[in-house]
């Protein structure tokens, strides 16, 4: 029964003439290089960041997301570099994404830096027709084999220690992989960023952070995430969080070690699909390598 619904959804989707969106993810806040290039070098670190997110577990075809990235300063200019990957696994389709980042940094004050960036996107997108239904085996949908798309994009972001703002558009280009003016599968359309927060400390041991993304896409509803997360002894990470008519979500973390840091994160969702969903759950590991005259003197939100 939860195949034929999610089977029902993908081809009611389709011909509908879906929006496909990027990637999304609870904890975007640890992994801002995925969708503004501007973030490249901004810890003053060489960072690295792996996650793993499984979406509405118990779903059939429900998507799986796998990323890794690393960011780092380009030795002492204002340059920032960073690459990543990610594979989106949805239904009978499989994305696989490369992308390139570079930065410059202007310091606008002695706290605040303005960051304007560019990303450069290898797509290769697969269609396995094995899993469609046997009524859908139309010959035109065999050559969808590691298709290849390019595409650029570009963001800024203004941040210090304690606050941070950015606007991006990670990709320009809108691509359709098939079309023929009834069904269009993998149709993507441009996603615009928005997103801020900032630091309070509370004590010596408290620290709260208060942020939130907007993100709107043509033929998509308005997607909002909220969230509120508390930092105590710079260890243990502590947060709650609400995307707009979509789900719930709550975080946590740990800071192992000065460079070790890893979280994870759980849905819960509150439309029609938490019937046929247990929730999605989210892990990411980050690791981050100071040099040893800028070492990290507190861990940072973001």
């Amino acid at each position: 029964m939860k195949t034929l619904l999610f089977s029902f959804v993908l081809v009611l989707t389709s011909m509908l003439n879906y929006a496909q969106q990027d990637a999304q993810f609870t904890q975007y806040m640890y992994n801002t290089i995925n969708i503004n290039p501007a973030y490249a070098g901004s810890r003053g670190a060489l960072s690295i960041f792996a996650l793993h997110r499984t979406q509405w577990v118990g779903l059939d075809g429900a998507p799986v997301t796998n990323t890794v990235s690393m960011n780092t300063p380009f030795n002492e200019s204002n340059l920032g570099l960073g690459i990543s990957i990610i594979n989106d696994r949805i239904g009978p389709t499989q994305e696989n994404t490369i992308s390139a980042d570079v930065s410059y940094s202007i310091h606008t004050s002695e706290t605040f830096k303005l960051s304007f960036g560019m990303k450069a996107t290898a797509n290769l997108f697969s269609l396995d027709v094995n899993k469609l239904n046997p009524v859908d085996n139309d010959p035109s949908l065999h050559d969808f084999n590691n298709k290849f798309t390019p595409n650029i994009g570009a963001g800024i972001y203004l941040h210090s220690d304690k606050a941070y703002v950015g606007f991006s558009v990670p990709n320009f280009i809108e691509t359709n992989r098939y079309n023929d003016n009834e069904v269009a599968i993998f149709k993507e359309k441009i996603n615009y960023y928005l997103m801020g927060g900032y630091v309070f400390t509370i004590s010596d041991d408290i620290q709260f952070k208060p942020a939130g993304l907007l993100k709107i896409t043509e033929g998509a509803p308005l997607q909002a995430d909220i969230s509120g997360n508390f930092m105590f002894m710079e260890k243990l990470t502590i947060g709650i969080a609400y995307r707009w008519s979509a789900a719930m979500n709550g975080m946590v973390g740990f800071q192992i070690s000065e460079g070790l840091y890893i979280g994870y994160g759980y849905d819960l969702e509150t439309t029609h699909l938490d019937k046929y969903n247990s929730g999605s759950h989210e892990v990411f590991l980050r690791y981050e390598l100071f040099k040893n005259n800028t070492r990290m003197t507190t861990p940072r939100f973001f």
